[in-house]
Parts: structure tokens; sequence; C-alpha cells
């Protein structure tokens, strides 16, 4: 299967959905070695990576998480490691679509089909996932594998709201 226009999207993979940040999901860490091999078979693929960082408003003052200049605000660093050189899209809002530079910088990277994973599943990964934004896009598809939330069932009623606008794939069916 050729990769040469389609991105992956990591979404929100944030220190404070994990073990001693502010909002800590169901399984955070089984969740980042996924989206770790994920990484090695888009970079073996050639496929282009973006991250995406959700950083509260400060002018909407202080909330529970995702502070600027707070620790939890930080994209985990085994997925920067893991892709060092992939650009960092700001967001304000569940769609990473509005008010940020994400169709510019798939637009550079000549892209026509994502691959959506990351945190939370139910908020920021299906509404990026079925954004107005997103319909321009040839093909979008969430890697079911690579994404989490609050709880195991409230990750499978979301996928499965979503299955009915798109692809909901496993890492494997994708690569």
């Amino acid at each position: 299967m050729s990769h040469s226009h389609q991105a992956l999207l990591l979404i929100d993979i944030q220190m404070d959905y994990f073990a001693g940040g502010m909002f800590p999901l169901h399984d955070p860490e089984g969740t980042l070695s996924r989206i770790e091999q994920a990484i090695q078979k888009a970079h073996a693929a050639g496929m282009p990576i973006v991250h995406i960082q959700h950083v509260v408003d400060p002018a909407r003052g202080p909330a529970p998480f995702f502070n600027a200049d707070s620790e939890g605000v930080a994209i985990h660093p085994r997925i920067l490691a893991a892709a060092p050189d992939a650009p960092i899209v700001i967001k304000r809002h569940a769609d990473a679509f509005v008010g940020t530079t994400l169709e510019a910088t798939l637009s550079q990277l000549g892209v026509s089909e994502l691959f959506v994973a990351g945190m939370m599943t139910h908020n920021c990964v299906t509404h990026t996932a079925i954004s107005r934004s997103a319909d321009r896009y040839a093909k979008v598809s969430i890697l079911g594998d690579c994404c989490c939330t609050v709880s195991e069932m409230l990750h499978q009623i979301a996928l499965s709201a979503v299955a009915t606008r798109l692809q909901v794939l496993s890492m494997a069916e994708a690569f």
C-alpha cells in the first residue's frame, strides 16, 4: 500500500493524560506504546507525522489541565523522541482544524488522506476526524487501537459512533 499522500496525526499525547498528570486516562501507557509502533511504521512508509498539542487560551483563565507553561501541557517525551522532526500544531479547541495551522501544514506536506491517533477518543480525536475541514480529504481513518479516553467503555462508544462517518482501523490494517 502506498502511503505517499497520507499523514499520521498525533493528537494531544500530553503529560496531563498520564499518571501524575491533572487528568489521567484509561491505559495511556499501552496507547503510548502502540502509537510509538505506529510512528515507526509511518516512518518506514515515508509518511509524514504531525503533532497536535492542546494549549488552553490563557486569556480565558486557568483550566483544569493543559495550561500554558505547565508540566502537563508538554507532549510526551517518548512521542517527541519518536518523531522529533514532525511539525507541532497548537490548538485551543477539540477540533484541531479550528483556528490552527493544521490545514496549511497538511497542504504543504501534500497530504490527501489522514490517519488520526491520540487522546481523548471521545473528544479531540473524533472531533478532528469528523471536522467539516476533514471532509476536504479523500479519506480519514481513526486508528482505534492508538487512541484512549477516560474509560474503555467510552472509548468503544466513541469509535462506534464515528464508524458511520469514517473508517476505524487497527494499526495493522492501516500499515
